[in-house]
């Protein structure tokens, strides 16, 4: 895998339709496809850059005036689409940084900036799943490098003016990681 490509639509039904025709487009992988907040669905795969391509330009035809935003991704941090499926395990935490943002595809966008920024470890990225068509990043690491990949997650272009609110943690208590896994 070294590209991540994503569509969000205004409707489930198109939102499905349009992830049938991304899969069978190209040799991709799904990381997820499913209803989210606000009535939206997202679809959202892996693959080579040429196929992920080909793959989200068939989502975006399908879902027509129903697709609300669509990326792709190339070189996309191995993090990301384990952190999407919150499947990450974390150890010893020195600090927290979340970013908050009102897109989607902004929080996708923010999230593979930031851990390509630090040496930092995503915890989840969750979108829009609960929040009212928001989405969250969640990652730790040491303070330097939590403030450095915040830093590069809220100044990406794709981001500009999506962004709700970021904020790092210095020494996290205890029972606030336990509440994040």
């Amino acid at each position: 895998m070294n590209a991540l490509g994503m569509i969000e639509v205004q409707s489930i039904p198109a939102g499905i339709e349009a992830g049938d025709f991304m899969l069978k487009a190209a040799s991709v992988n799904l990381v997820t496809a499913q209803a989210v907040c606000a009535g939206k669905y997202i679809v959202i795969v892996t693959g080579e850059v040429a196929a992920v391509r080909s793959s989200v330009q068939a989502g975006e035809e399908a879902a027509g005036n129903l697709l609300i935003n669509s990326i792709v991704i190339s070189g996309i941090h191995w993090q990301v689409p384990r952190a999407i499926n919150a499947c990450t395990e974390i150890g010893q935490v020195e600090a927290v940084g979340v970013m908050e943002t009102y897109s989607l595809c902004a929080a996708v966008v923010a999230a593979d900036a930031a851990v390509k920024a630090a040496e930092v470890d995503l915890i989840e990225v969750r979108l829009g799943r609960g929040l009212g068509g928001k989405s969250f990043i969640v990652l730790t690491g040491d303070v330097a490098a939590v403030r450095a990949s915040i830093d590069a997650g809220t100044a990406q272009d794709e981001v500009q003016g999506l962004m709700s609110r970021s904020v790092v943690i210095p020494s996290p208590h205890p029972d606030i990681i336990k509440s994040l896994l």
